[in-house]
């Protein structure tokens, strides 16, 4: 490393609503080496992508000003120059990866048209030096095969693909920095760790610079050279990430590295085994020989079309209190598995009965009863929430279809059903556009727990949140399953906060159970190698554990490549 590309002084953004002006960074200063990946973390609302984007000035609201700083690239400053200049700098100097691929690349548009696009912009090539060189670009970034791909939509690839897509979009421009802002976040961990080693070999082949935001200490420790923590706003530590993970110095980010699930010695005791004589005779949940089968492929008039098993035989009993955790990489049938217990997904044969009812041969009693007494928390929390109603009304809303709250009650009900996510009861009144990614989660949370349910199935529902909000979340249901004899069933591909929460782990692969058992057993001995490789791919905290490494000690880059797992629709 050597020299500043970026020097940020005093950086000051603030919010002009209606009950006055809010600070929301407060006098922040950073500086980016050329060559340099710095790490920047923080829980939700910290200030983290604001920060990001206020060095394009791309901010995400009108109302949102940047009030005083200066951002010098290379010693011009970015805050005195004009917008025509500003939009060559966005993409052709700074460029910029975002957490969610399919949010932010065309549906409609080829992948590698999407490449050459910022390539013909920036560069000035012609047509088809454009295509040569986009092409070279999805080489370098790990398409096997980028003269066909080229071609291809991004709905045909899987997420780690698509995600490497738009890594080669940025790079298009030839950028002297690349902002990543949570580019792994809705990754399997074998993914995961190959898009990480992927960022830091570019930084090596081109010299760029890197700012990745993350709230997952793990990979800043396993890829980045230097930390900053923003807290509300404000930068409260900064140094390199040896010193910082060794001697933090400020309260919080002692909190954040004590909260991280893969520290060692900080797991927490799995719940206590339900004793023996107090087990309850029948499962809540009995799976017997469970197959969901999809149609795929083929023209619509040629035929052709072939049969793929998303859920290939599964056989599982949950008892009532239970939390379980399903693990495996994408398209190993863990959500289509999900969809089907609820009902959602039809079952090709099989059986799925809930509290003595049979899906399969009592479809409308069993639907009826899944819906009154089970609830799901998704992935996504913008998408899973209704963009026009409040949070209030939303809670509102489930508890009036449920009928067990008196009408009376309900805005004392959703008062309570706040507290109980850790959210500030002024909430009831936001939509969800006005809140972060982890506030909206927590209110997904709470309309799930709305439904007083029995069961709970929650699919990657902390994948998005930062640690010390991972950490209360996991409390949170330790504590429901505890108090309420609530069932769980967390599904995730964070092996880690498994580890933390679950009482009994299933790990899938291709559509089967490959393996089961308690969850410090399979962690311990694991028996089968997908489960092993899964378990080395976790971010460890320790800067000097190399990724995706294997049991053995050494490297395994390509021991569970994304070609080798089935594509589910």
């Amino acid at each position: 490393m050597s020299g500043s590309v970026l020097s940020v002084r005093d950086l000051t953004v603030r919010a002009h609503v209606d009950s006055g002006p809010r600070t929301l960074l407060d006098a922040v200063s950073l500086d980016l080496g050329k060559g340099e990946i710095l790490g920047l973390v923080g829980e939700s609302g910290s200030g983290k992508s604001l920060f990001c984007r206020s060095l394009v000035r791309l901010l995400p609201s009108s109302l949102l000003k940047i009030e005083s700083g200066s951002v010098l690239l290379e010693g011009r400053d970015l805050m005195r120059i004009d917008d025509g200049e500003m939009l060559k700098v966005r993409g052709g100097e700074i460029g910029m990866i975002f957490q969610n691929p399919t949010s932010h690349l065309d549906p409609v548009m080829r992948i590698g048209d999407q490449i050459a696009e910022g390539i013909r912009y920036h560069q000035g090539f012609s047509a088809r030096e454009a295509r040569t060189a986009a092409t070279d670009i999805l080489a370098q970034v790990g398409f096997p095969d980028p003269k066909r791909q080229y071609d291809s939509y991004p709905h045909e690839f899987s997420g780690g693909m698509r995600q490497r897509a738009m890594i080669g979009v940025a790079l298009s421009c030839n950028p002297k920095i690349l902002i990543a802002d949570e580019p792994t976040t809705a990754l399997d961990v074998t993914i995961q760790a190959q898009i990480l080693r992927l960022l830091i070999d570019i930084r090596d082949r081109r010299g760029l610079s890197i700012i990745l935001i993350t709230h997952d200490l793990g990979i800043v420790a396993q890829t980045c050279d230097r930390i900053a923590v923003l807290r509300g706003g404000k930068l409260i530590e900064e140094g390199p990430k040896r010193t910082i993970l060794a001697r933090p110095q400020h309260p919080y980010t002692i909190n954040l590295i004590n909260s991280h699930p893969s520290l060692p010695g900080a797991i927490s005791a799995p719940l206590l085994e339900i004793a023996e004589a107090g087990k309850p005779a029948r499962p809540l949940l009995e799976i017997d020989d469970l197959h969901v089968r999809f149609r795929a492929g083929g023209a619509l008039l040629r035929g052709g079309a072939k049969t793929v098993s998303a859920v290939a035989g599964v056989s599982l009993q949950i008892m009532p209190g239970e939390t379980v955790g399903i693990v495996g990489e994408s398209g190993s049938g863990k959500s289509t598995l999900a969809r089907a217990v609820l009902g959602l997904t039809p079952l090709s044969s099989g059986h799925v009965t809930f509290d003595g009812v049979d899906l399969a041969l009592q479809k409308s009693a069993g639907l009826a009863k899944l819906r009154r007494e089970t609830a799901m928390v998704f992935q996504d929390p913008y998408n899973a929430l209704n963009p026009r109603l409040t949070i209030g009304q939303m809670l509102a809303e489930v508890l009036k279809v449920q009928g067990k709250v008196a009408r009376a009650d309900i805005p004392v009900r959703i008062g309570e059903l706040l507290d109980l996510v850790g959210l500030e009861r002024e909430f009831a009144g936001r939509k969800p556009r006005s809140m972060s990614g982890g506030q909206c989660q927590r209110a997904g949370i709470a309309r799930a727990l709305a439904v007083d349910p029995k069961m709970i199935i929650a699919d990657e529902c902390v994948a998005a949140l930062d640690v010390t909000i991972q950490a209360q979340i996991i409390e949170l249901f330790r504590d429901l399953t505890a108090k309420m004899n609530l069932t769980l069933i967390f599904i995730a591909h964070d092996l880690a906060i498994v580890r933390n929460l679950c009482e009994r782990v299933v790990v899938m692969y291709r559509g089967e159970i490959v393996e089961e058992g308690r969850s410090e057993e399979v962690f311990a001995r694991p028996k089968h190698p997908y489960t092993a490789a899964l378990i080395a791919a976790i971010p460890d905290i320790d800067p000097d554990k190399r990724l995706l490494q294997g049991a053995d000690g050494k490297d395994h880059p390509h021991s569970m490549p994304i070609q080798s797992i089935k594509r589910m629709p």
